[in-house]
């Protein structure tokens, strides 16, 4: 086989949602976000396997992602579209039962004209400045959008990655000026919130990254594991050079193996000569270019020639890859590419 293999533990993922679930006070409702096909492990199954475990309301980033998650889920569970009511969105919000969070004054007319009477939630600006109404426009409609009933006024935060960073404080005092004494659930979190302590929990968090083994939520386990067979190896004599450019030149006899993966499949390019893959926890260095189809390692030191390497899994995170890499875990993830065999464990199913 000279794909990668690509598993992922439906039970660590659950586990994940449970821990962040318990991180708030009774009472506080945990949703989960499972946009980008679920940050890519495949947003049908990860939706089941949270919906077992208790989950009851998702998140989606637009209406496409909300259909195709309807048709995973079945009726009941709410599915939430971030980009709200878009035009030519109606006959998919209306006909799938999905809550638009609506972002503008013009998203709250087309849905109230097109739509009247069916779910909607409010997304608000508290100061990320990249959806959501800001806190003029929300006076200038809240009386008319109240009466209406909103099932949920939401807001984002921007620096929740980083504790101490003052605008969460600040976006908190804004979230509550402009939603306090409303009687509408609000939700402020997703994971880097949830971790900020409860003060920011309000009636629901959304956790997304952490469900999938990310940061900020360092105690996640591992979801994703990504081993990548080994194609060919071959002996180098010192001077001799890996990959294209010849950026990598030996120093001293040694053993490279080539295995199958690139930066087609979402192995970004610009961890060559800078990352690891794994073989029974030894690391074992990237040496040259990551090329489209194929990464060259350098296995000297291993006292046999295994058959593949892990990349992702309990020796190597998301977030230890996308360092490596010079990004972060949510691209990492979301960039696992379309052709590596994929394999779920566990979720009961």
């Amino acid at each position: 086989m000279a794909t990668g293999s690509l598993t992922i533990d439906l039970d660590a993922l659950v586990r994940n949602w449970k821990a962040l679930d318990a991180r708030s006070d009774s009472g506080v409702e945990t949703a989960a976000v499972v946009k980008a096909d679920g940050y890519g492990l495949g947003a049908g199954r990860v939706a089941r396997a949270l919906a077992r475990a208790g989950a009851r309301r998702f998140f989606v980033a637009a209406a496409e992602e909300g259909a195709a998650l309807r048709e995973a889920l079945g009726r009941g569970p709410e599915i939430c579209v971030f980009s709200g009511h878009m035009a030519g969105d109606t006959d998919m919000i209306g006909d799938l039962d999905l809550v638009p969070m609506l972002n503008s004054v013009e998203q709250l007319t087309r849905h109230f004209e097109a739509l009247p009477g069916r779910p909607f939630g409010i997304q608000l600006d508290t100061g990320m400045n990249r959806l959501g109404m800001e806190m003029a426009e929300w006076a200038a409609v809240a009386e008319i959008a109240l009466a209406a009933g909103p099932t949920l006024l939401m807001s984002h935060l921007a620096c929740a990655d980083e504790r101490d960073h003052p605008q969460n404080a600040q976006q908190l005092e804004a979230f509550r000026a402009m939603t306090d004494g409303t009687g509408v659930p609000r939700s402020l979190s997703a994971t880097g919130g949830v971790l900020l302590g409860p003060e920011y929990h309000f009636e629901l968090t959304r956790p997304g990254v952490g469900l999938y083994g990310g940061l900020p939520f360092d105690e996640a386990a591992p979801v994703a594991h990504l081993a990548l067979p080994v194609i060919q190896t071959r002996e180098l004599e010192a001077g001799e050079s890996v990959g294209y450019g010849a950026t990598w030149v030996a120093e001293e006899p040694c053993r490279i193996a080539t295995v199958a993966g690139g930066y087609a499949d979402g192995l970004i390019r610009a961890m060559g000569n800078r990352g690891y893959l794994f073989h029974d926890g030894e690391p074992c260095a990237i040496v040259g270019r990551v090329s489209m189809d194929l990464i060259t390692v350098d296995i000297t030191h291993l006292s046999e020639t295994p058959k593949a390497l892990e990349i992702l899994g309990q020796d190597q995170s998301v977030d230890d890859l996308a360092d490596a890499a010079g990004t972060i875990g949510y691209e990492v993830l979301t960039s696992l590419g379309g052709r590596y065999a994929r394999h779920y464990s566990g979720g009961a199913g």
